[in-house]
């Protein structure tokens, strides 16, 4: 991007400064031995043009809305319309949740994102005996049709964008979705939305899978070629680097975990016979927001640089909407703090600016009292005022990647994009993410950067304010959210309540078809709306594809 010459005399230049500093440092130290960003990498001291010299404009940056979409997706971003504003919320019953939503909704949220109990994440009916004590705790307790019915009366469906955050038993959650907007008279091909469907962070860092890898991945192509022909404008999965991020990673494994994650959902696709090009655009990702706000906007921008030059150098993929990459962001949850919580709004806000500046689709803030509960209608108030503050009086959405020519960013974009790259092929000669996932490489990774992260913390190298620095005496919290422990006596008597008034015998002709196209190859998804149409529950759905599918263990030791 610059002359030879001039970049000579740059360099000329530093040498000197250089030197002078660091004999101003025998007088006035600096206040660390190191800087380092929020994943522990070294920061220089001055960034200049001779650190982006192998830059080249036009290839590596390019045009917003243009390959390699390193300055963002859509030509115009925030200037045409803001990133659409989610807010993560479920818990309780399916009654509780649609009151939240409709509140939601009235403050001004564009977007659904629907947070499930752990039950229903693993696709377990609520009167099952490994659901007692976990019913509606972590998120909204899903039993059958009924229940989705109930979580969206009163929404239009053809009007909202929703968010599934759902892996597993995500075909069964997609197929009780699609029922409900047909029975509100919506057509499936109106419905906009994403069910997260990321199976693969799950075996590494999460642990809400049900069936092996196989089958798992199975379910997840049927959902690609279902929703190519039927739900078109439907995200049919959203590849996580959120919870690899939560787990402990750095940026850098971040960005080369998820997309190799992506790589292998799309060559299973291929392998399945769909064309590149008719799935990959409805492709989404899911990336973390941490409080090094540089390090964050340098990852997002390397992310859609890396990931365009994967599906059309890898895959040949051929339309520019299948080498976009487009991302929703979550703040980082384990960067919220039991102490002080009010300290965990400034967090939220640094990384809301953070995916704004780094060029995200959707956004989820999360609220300052999660660290202790699920959030109180008033702090996510103010955790969606964020970023309504930000959308409209920061001035940071006025221009497309405001941050870009920055020698700092620059720099750390291509330094995160070469790190990731060489995780990418490191997974690639162990056979791909699934193999290094069973081999315990990507988790040996991410506990790794975890424990030398928290060693920081411990010794103090790395000051979490309020926690192990300016701490202050704290009285107990006070109106936490908690949820009434008879949800789950309440679901239970939901559950027997449609057994009795459904017609059982068309739901077990239906949970039979289900269970022989299990040992076909046909696609599962119509059998599993056929189903949910007949009230069939996400606990016989999903435990007469684990009589055939079985159940997927643990196996390696770390």
């Amino acid at each position: 991007m610059f002359k030879a010459e001039k970049l000579a005399e740059v360099k000329e230049g530093f040498a000197k400064y250089d030197e002078k500093t660091k004999k101003g440092l025998e007088k006035r130290p600096e206040m660390r031995s190191q800087f380092v960003t929020g994943s522990g990498e070294e920061i220089e001291r001055l960034y200049t043009p001779a650190d982006v010299e192998g830059v080249d404009y036009l290839s590596e940056l390019g045009f917003p809305g243009e390959y390699p979409f390193t300055r963002g997706v859509q030509p115009t971003m925030y200037r045409g319309r803001f990133w659409t504003m989610r807010m993560y919320a479920g818990f309780s019953t399916a009654e509780e949740s649609n009151k939240r939503y409709k509140y939601l909704i009235e403050q001004g949220s564009m977007g659904l994102s629907v947070a499930f109990d752990l039950p229903t994440q693993i696709g377990y009916d609520s009167d099952h005996e490994l659901s007692e004590g976990e019913v509606g705790k972590v998120g909204v307790a899903i039993d059958s049709l009924a229940d989705m019915e109930i979580l969206f009366g009163g929404i239009d469906l053809g009007k909202v964008s929703t968010s599934m955050t759902i892996n597993g038993p995500a075909s069964v959650l997609l197929a009780m979705y699609i029922v409900v907007a047909e029975k509100q008279g919506v057509s499936a091909d109106k419905l906009r939305g994403t069910i997260q469907n990321d199976i693969l962070k799950e075996y590494i860092a999460r642990g809400t899978y049900i069936f092996p890898p196989t089958p798992s991945m199975r379910l997840i192509t049927n959902i690609f070629e279902y929703c190519s022909k039927e739900v078109p404008q439907w995200n049919t999965i959203s590849i996580s680097g959120y919870h690899i991020r939560e787990a402990g990673s750095t940026a850098a494994q971040e960005v080369g975990f998820t997309l190799a994650d992506g790589i292998a959902y799309v060559d299973a696709a291929v392998k399945a016979g769909l064309d590149v090009d008719t799935f990959a655009p409805r492709l989404s990702f899911f990336f973390n927001a941490h409080n090094d706000l540089l390090e964050e906007v340098a990852k997002y921008r390397a992310a859609r640089r890396l990931w365009a030059k994967i599906m059309k150098e890898r895959f040949g993929a051929k339309s520019a909407k299948s080498m976009a990459l487009k991302f929703h962001t979550q703040t980082g949850g384990s960067t919220l703090t039991a102490q002080q919580p009010e300290n965990n709004i400034v967090r939220v806000a640094i990384q809301t600016l953070a995916a704004v500046m780094g060029g995200t689709q959707s956004l989820h803030t999360n609220s300052k009292d999660e660290a202790l509960a699920l959030p109180t209608e008033a702090s996510v108030m103010v955790a969606l005022r964020t970023q309504q503050i930000v959308a409209e009086e920061s001035g940071v959405t006025n221009t497309v990647d405001p941050l870009a020519g920055s020698y700092y960013i620059e720099a750390k974009t291509k330094d995160i994009e070469d790190k990731a790259m060489e995780f990418i092929k490191k997974i690639d000669e162990l056979g791909g993410a699934p193999a290094a996932i069973e081999k315990g490489y990507i988790q040996e990774e991410i506990m790794d950067a975890a424990y030398n992260y928290q060693m920081d913390i411990e010794k103090g190298d790395r000051v979490i304010v309020g926690m192990n620095k300016y701490i202050i005496k704290e009285d107990a919290p006070k109106d936490l959210l908690k949820v009434d422990p008879a949800v789950g006596q309440m679901q239970t008597d939901k559950i027997n309540a449609l057994k009795a008034k459904r017609d059982n015998d068309a739901v077990a002709e239906k949970l039979a078809a289900l269970k022989a196209a299990c040992s076909t190859d046909e696609n599962l998804m119509p059998y599993i709306v056929d189903a949910v149409r007949a009230y069939g529950t996400l606990g016989e759905i999903c435990g007469v594809m684990r009589e055939v599918f079985g159940e997927y263990k643990q196996s390696i030791k770390l």
